[in-house]
């Protein structure tokens, strides 16, 4: 059975942590979801990012995410795949070595890697997306830019793939953000 790493935190975007954790589950991998400071049967809370028509996206209270493996025990060697969900989570997950050094792991080792949303902004804190193309929430894009990347400007439903990476705006993306990553993952799902 492949394994995945799903790092997460307080405050992640709410359906992007359960949604996808929950779709990679139900295709058979063993998921890992795993936060700094946390342990096993610990949660962590979650926020909904909904598009109502302001000039950002709403926020409201979400559930609780119960995190299911310990973060001190991850040792990325033994992981085939990296997801990486939104919200406000990764703006201080991307001040943890620990977790940067897992991230580049699967760069380093061309991985499949999925993030999303504000995600990536674990990605432009570990220095991986330099030379590479990439979406993300419009208003991290400016970050990809100044990290050496190149921010694409996608539809909000829409997925962008290059290489190991698989990139999406936000969680109207959900089904082709995985099917893209479950491609990576080697998985083939017929109909």
């Amino acid at each position: 059975m492949k394994k995945i790493l799903f790092l997460t935190g307080d405050f992640t975007e709410d359906y992007e942590t359960m949604v996808p954790f929950q779709m990679l589950e139900m295709l058979g991998y063993e998921v890992h979801a795993v936060c700094p400071g946390k342990k096993k049967g610990q949660t962590v809370k979650t926020a909904i990012h909904d598009f109502e028509g302001d000039q950002t996206y709403s926020e409201k209270p979400g559930h609780n995410f119960s995190l299911n493996y310990n973060f001190d025990d991850v040792v990325a060697a033994q992981y085939d795949g990296l997801v990486i969900p939104g919200g406000r989570a990764p703006e201080y997950l991307r001040l943890n070595d620990k977790l940067l050094g897992m991230v580049r792991y699967f760069f380093e080792l061309n991985k499949p890697v999925a993030a999303i949303c504000h995600g990536i902004q674990i990605l432009t804190a570990a220095g991986v997306v330099r030379g590479r193309k990439l979406t993300c929430y419009p208003a991290v894009g400016p970050e990809v830019n100044l990290a050496g990347g190149e921010y694409q400007d996608i539809a909000v439903s829409d997925v962008y793939v290059e290489g190991n990476l698989v990139t999406s705006q936000a969680w109207p993306a959900h089904a082709k953000f995985i099917r893209a990553f479950a491609d990576l993952m080697g998985a083939k799902i017929q109909i």
